[in-house]
């Protein structure tokens, strides 16, 4: 099984990626929409790369679109600061990579895999 610092690489993404949105909430010169513009693609990509390492694809995946979909509305369909978007995007992939966390299993690991002997 893959581990990273002796713990999960979904949960650590995940942290990574919360961070990161965390760090554009604060105050940069960054206007709603180009925080909103740069949490979106930091979710996406860090989502992208979770899905890569886990199986199955699917909650990773979902998890990476509500996240990048949550920072997208907040800075073009609500008139809301930077801080707010990033604020707002932090808490959701926390939360969605804690419930995501339990669904996936890290590529390589074999434990629920049928074993086929030879």
């Amino acid at each position: 099984m893959i581990r990273v610092w002796g713990r999960e690489p979904a949960l650590i993404i995940a942290a990574v990626s919360a961070a990161l949105s965390l760090l554009v909430s604060f105050n940069f010169g960054l206007s709603g929409e180009q925080a909103g513009a740069i949490v979106a693609v930091v979710s996406a990509v860090f989502a992208a790369a979770t899905a890569a390492i886990t199986r199955p694809i699917a909650p990773s995946a979902f998890t990476g679109l509500v996240a990048a979909a949550v920072a997208l509305l907040a800075a073009y369909g609500f008139s809301v600061s930077a801080e707010t978007v990033g604020a707002l995007n932090g808490c959701v992939l926390a939360v969605l990579g804690l419930l995501t966390r339990g669904q996936v299993t890290p590529v390589g690991d074999n434990k629920n895999e049928p074993q086929i002997s030879a």
